[in-house]
């Protein structure tokens, strides 16, 4: 088992055990719990009724998120041409074709975001063992292969963000830093859930989001009750 700080530990012991909280509670605990000298990270993790090992339930998606995440995002653009100038236009850090390949295979990953226009891919597709296991791959579904590159770019920079069910049916995903405050990340964090929400696979049945758990990089788990986010209106 893994030790926890004395530190960990006080904070958790504020935190009930098993105590489900509205969402304003939870956030507002949050705030009050700062673990780390440094701005820490906001986590969502919210468990589905869904089998991810069935293809028709994988539930996968992305979201400008209404206050970003608090940081720089470093943006890629696989382009050539038109397109190659069009992404840098729009503020892309590296952009190229055949070059940046080159660097990622020989071990450059210093970037946050890849997008690639769909002439690219067939190229790009080599880096699949690279990118993939990192979820640095472009991919249509999550807008990022595509050949408006303009707006992938601007909208990684606003703070979109991918989410994906892993095993056991959970998605985790960032909503912001703790110095946004308790109405920034109430926003940021109900905005991810709608649209978890309206992804539920129409062959999911029962309750769909069972759990929610938000914490910091450096804190315990705050437990949410779904239902206390009536908008999402749980199955």
């Amino acid at each position: 088992m893994k030790k926890r700080s004395k530190r960990y530990n006080e904070l958790r012991n504020k935190v009930g055990q098993g105590k489900l909280y509205t969402l304003e509670e939870a956030i507002k605990l949050l705030c009050e719990l700062k673990a780390a000298k440094f701005d820490e990270t906001i986590d969502l993790a919210m468990r589905l009724g869904v089998d991810p090992r069935k293809s028709e339930q994988m539930v996968r998606g992305t979201t400008v998120l209404p206050h970003g995440l608090g940081k720089a995002v470093r943006v890629l653009v696989f382009a050539k041409g038109e397109k190659e100038k069009e992404a840098q236009e729009a503020g892309a850090e590296f952009v190229g074709s055949e070059d940046l390949i080159k660097k990622i295979q020989e071990g450059w990953l210093d970037f946050d975001q890849a997008v690639a226009t769909p002439d690219m891919m067939g190229q790009v597709s080599k880096l699949g063992k690279i990118l993939g296991p990192r979820g640095l791959m472009p991919n249509p579904k999550t807008g990022t292969v595509t050949f408006d590159v303009a707006k992938a770019v601007q909208e990684a920079k606003a703070g979109k963000v991918e989410f994906r069910t892993e095993k056991a049916g959970i998605v985790h995903c960032p909503i912001g830093k703790l110095s946004f405050g308790y109405d920034k990340l109430k926003e940021n964090l109900t905005s991810l859930a709608e649209q978890v929400n309206r992804a539920k696979p129409d062959s999911a049945k029962g309750t769909y989001i069972r759990s929610m758990v938000i914490s910091s990089t450096m804190g315990p788990g705050i437990k949410i009750d779904p239902l206390s986010l009536k908008e999402l209106k749980p199955q």
